[in-house]
């Protein structure tokens, strides 16, 4: 069973058995190779109250420790609709609620995107972005639960992408919130070093898959492009030791020997 390497522990999102039933998904629960599980709070395995708690009953059962990811499927937290953004952030209160009923230990979120009338407000997407991402830090102290903002890829209108994004949300927003640094994100924007580097001591929690630098295809670890021994070291550098999240969607197994073989000291 593999735990932990260099300090960090390893975990596995269910990400890559999405398009199977929440039912199946349960069942692949009580064999994973490790116990740091994130779930995602999206299409067939959308939690309610009576999966979170058959979820908790099999964690319970074998010793698992939740993540979640929040729904991101039509999920825009910069949106300029008052109405839409109103329901969105009901979906998105109830996933943390659900999260704090799991226990979870994060719950992960994506930044706002721009959309067909961004041009004619300019800021107003940014702003909005910066006022959701406050409500849900009061949403997550009102429930208890721990809350990141993940860096998200090129090509697609996200407002925070880069490096320098993030450094100016960080700057505006003013308050205390971790980031989820995705490796695959990362490599498609060129940037794993300077994120690494740059938010050192934000990163809470790390998501790994590979690609081949031009889609953010979450292949397998060693499938694409991502150095990943370059990766080993600059985690040693900057001391991570929470959770690696293997968030492929295919060769599961070898994604385990490949981290194993990389970083096990």
């Amino acid at each position: 069973m593999v735990l932990a390497m260099a300090g960090f522990r390893i975990g596995l999102s269910m990400l890559y058995c999405l398009s199977e039933t929440f039912h199946k998904m349960t069942e692949r629960l009580q064999q994973v190779q490790t116990k740091y599980i994130e779930l995602v709070d999206d299409g067939l395995h959308t939690l309610n109250k009576q999966r979170v708690d058959t979820l908790k009953n099999i964690g319970e059962s074998y010793g698992l420790k939740y993540s979640v990811h929040s729904p991101f499927a039509d999920i825009n937290i910069a949106s300029p609709s008052k109405p839409i953004l109103k329901a969105m952030l009901k979906r998105l209160k109830e996933s943390i609620a659900y999260a704090n009923a799991l226990d979870a230990y994060l719950w992960v979120f994506h930044p706002g995107l721009k959309t067909g009338v961004s041009m004619f407000y300019p800021r107003m997407d940014w702003l909005q972005n910066l006022k959701t991402v406050r409500l849900l830090l009061r949403i997550a102290d009102d429930y208890g639960v721990e809350i990141a903002i993940e860096n998200v890829p090129e090509p697609f209108p996200f407002l925070m992408k880069s490096v320098e994004d993030f450094e100016r949300f960080y700057e505006e927003v003013n308050e205390d919130v971790g980031m989820v640094f995705d490796v695959g994100h990362a490599n498609l924007n060129r940037q794993m070093e300077r994120f690494l580097t740059v938010f050192a001591d934000r990163i809470v929690h790390v998501h790994a898959h590979d690609n081949d630098r031009k889609s953010d295809l979450h292949w397998g670890i060693g499938d694409g492009t991502v150095n990943w021994e370059s990766f080993g070291r600059l985690l040693r550098k900057i001391s991570y030791d929470k959770v690696v999240v293997i968030e492929s969607v295919e060769n599961i197994e070898r994604c385990f020997q490949k981290l194993d073989e990389l970083f096990a000291i």
